[in-house]
């Protein structure tokens, strides 16, 4: 203890010495390497401006280098350029040069054709002489030949020509007139015999039998009381049947009869027979109404079936869809002017077979065409459009040959159409329509249409009279010569034609003819 105690003074400076100096070598260690750093510093600083002097040294060099480029560049191009429009100028000056050169040859080419022309009018005109005298010789020489003549024959020149003319004339219509009679002769001929035989023999093998169709159908009755089962509890019965068959039924005072009203005579047919059902039967109410109705509705398409069959078995056409052949059985019960449209397609299809055998074509495609021709007539009613366009489209839906499609759409046309079977089609359906007693027409419907078949003919300028002929299928037009032409009156036969066609209704075709006739009097006193 005493040892240490003794020590104590010593050690404690020693302590304080040591950590004095060890400050003292810290502040120094760090001076030294403070100073280092800004040395270092600095040297880095000046390397950083030398390199940036010699940096913007560089830039300078390659900017004097560029700007030296793009003068020697520029100057290239304007030296270039300038070249070139010296090139130019040089070109047009020798241009220029050439021209002038040019203008001097014609200068002088011209005042050399000036003076050959001056010297061939020189000519021309002393030739001219010559023909003039030499002309004047000759007149004079013909003058006394005629004269001669004239004394020989004992007529003037003008006579002599007169009668000359007249000879000619007289011999020129002489055998003019003889050959158009012969001809005329002999065409009238051939055609009336053939004419005749088709005829002939389309009468021999057809018969048609006239059927008229009404709009109304007349369904007798046991007793008048009935009348009132008919109409039923507030007319519940009545309007059923109305709702299920789509005519009128009119329960009116005739006595022992009901009037079935519609125009399509199908619906009318099945709405007659399913009423003689129901009055058969006694039982009428709704729920039976409907029952008899759809039963005659599915009896009658199995009798069109059937009744197609039938006329198509009659006519041979073989390979008919069954659609068609079931329209072709509803024809039956479709009219058109008062014909019946089945029988006018049978009839139609008669004649196209045997107008197709007169002149060498197949038959039965012509008898296909005529019968399926009106076929849209069968839907008209049902369907919007006409019926040309129906019947070709139900035909085109079914397979049919592109004859028959074409007869169908093209049959009321007057085109000219490629296939001859439209137009045996047309011929057919004409025949068929228009002869007497095929259609029937009110005298006053007949007299409005004649009337305004006229009024169109005579309403074109340059019109004199308008005559409707042939139950108005031709309309003769006869013109004032003075104001039409020749070329004119044939642009106003196609003009009446198209105004015919936008406003006047008709059955099959109508033919106008303009007449164009000059004629001069003269009285002898």
């Amino acid at each position: 203890m005493v040892t240490i105690t003794n020590s104590a003074p010593i050690i404690i400076p020693l302590f304080i010495f040591w950590g004095a100096l060890a400050l003292l070598i810290g502040y120094l260690w760090r001076k030294f390497v403070g100073e280092r750093a800004i040395k270092a510093a600095e040297e880095r600083a000046r390397e950083i401006i030398r390199e940036a002097e010699n940096i913007a040294l560089t830039k300078k060099k390659e900017l004097d280098i560029q700007t030296k480029e793009t003068l020697y560049r520029l100057r290239s191009e304007f030296e270039k350029e300038t070249r070139n429009k010296r090139k130019e100028l040089q070109f047009l000056e020798r241009r220029l040069n050439q021209r002038e050169i040019l203008l001097e040859k014609k200068a002088e080419l011209l005042e050399k054709r000036e003076s050959e022309i001056a010297e061939r009018e020189l000519r021309i005109n002393e030739k001219e002489q010559q023909i003039k005298q030499k002309i004047q010789e000759l007149e004079s020489k013909i003058e006394l030949e005629v004269k001669k003549l004239e004394e020989i024959s004992g007529m003037t020149r003008e006579q002599a020509r007169d009668t000359l003319v007249k000879v000619m004339e007289q011999e020129a219509r002489t055998s003019s007139v003889e050959i158009i009679r012969k001809i005329e002769a002999e065409a009238r001929e051939i055609g009336h015999k053939k004419a005749r035989e088709i005829l002939l023999s389309a009468m021999q093998r057809l018969a048609s039998e006239s059927a008229t169709e009404s709009t109304v159908s007349v369904v007798s009755l046991p007793n008048d009381e009935i009348k009132g089962r008919i109409i039923g509890r507030e007319g519940r019965n009545i309007r059923a049947f109305e709702s299920a068959t789509g005519v009128d039924l009119i329960v009116d005072d005739t006595p022992q009869a009901i009037t079935i009203s519609s125009f399509n005579i199908y619906r009318r047919e099945i709405a007659r027979i399913a009423l003689e059902k129901l009055i058969a039967d006694g039982r009428i109410h709704p729920g039976r109404i409907e029952e008899v109705v759809q039963k005659t509705t599915k009896e009658m398409e199995e009798q069109l079936v059937e009744e197609g069959k039938n006329v198509a078995f009659d006519l041979g056409v073989e390979n008919l869809n069954p659609e068609i052949i079931k329209l072709i059985g509803r024809l039956r019960y479709r009219t058109s002017f008062g014909q019946n449209v089945l029988q006018h397609a049978k009839e139609s299809a008669f004649l196209a077979g045997i107008i197709a055998s007169e002149i060498g074509l197949n038959p039965k495609i012509a008898k296909r065409a005529a019968l399926l021709h009106d076929i849209g007539k069968a839907l008209d009613q049902e369907v919007e459009g006409s019926h040309p366009e129906i019947g070709a489209d139900i035909l085109k839906k079914y397979g049919e040959p592109q004859e028959v499609i074409d007869a169908a759409m093209h049959h009321h046309k007057d085109l000219d159409i490629a296939s001859p079977y439209t137009v045996i089609v047309q011929i057919a359906d004409a025949l068929s329509a228009t002869r007497p007693g095929a259609r029937r027409d009110t005298l006053e419907s007949y007299l409005r249409r004649v009337e305004e078949l006229e009024k169109i003919g005579a309403s074109f300028k340059g019109v004199d009279q308008a005559y409707a002929i042939s139950a108005g299928r031709e309309i003769r037009v006869i013109v004032k010569p003075d104001e039409i032409s020749d070329q004119e009156a044939m642009l106003l036969a196609r003009d009446i034609a198209r105004k015919i066609e936008g406003e006047l209704k008709y059955i099959g075709q109508v033919k106008v003819t303009v007449i164009r006739e000059k004629r001069e009097t003269e009285f002898a006193r």
